[in-house]
């Protein structure tokens, strides 16, 4: 069984930061691309960032420059540190781990980040 359990969401002003995590099966880390994506009420789920096994990573443009996505394969862990947050980026935090060649796609639960004053 495979499994992703994020944590770190939680509530926080604008311009503050938070780190999520993400532990997945020991398993599939080392060969696995890794992603954050999130989904705010009445959106679609988007990208917000990925890395992959050799730690190339990539962003979205609404990200970039105050995301920073990293892996430590030692702790079969991803991070995402969120610095100056913005209200728009209330949403639900979800982490994946997509396989060689699509091999797998495995979701994380989720986890709640409210950007409020």
């Amino acid at each position: 069984q495979v499994q992703l359990v994020e944590s770190g969401g939680g509530l926080v002003q604008p311009g503050g930061s938070l780190r999520l995590s993400c532990a997945a099966s020991a398993r599939i880390f080392s060969i696995s691309a890794m992603g954050w994506y999130r989904q705010a009420p009445g959106k679609e789920r988007e990208l917000v960032a990925t890395i992959t096994d050799g730690g190339s990573t990539n962003y979205a443009g609404s990200v970039k420059g105050r995301f920073t996505i990293s892996r430590d394969n030692a702790k079969n862990t991803v991070y995402l540190q969120m610095n100056s947050l913005k209200p728009e980026d209330t949403a639900v935090y979800y982490c994946n781990a997509y396989g060689p060649l699509g091999r797998y796609n495995y979701w994380g639960q989720g986890t709640q980040v409210t950007v409020s004053s």
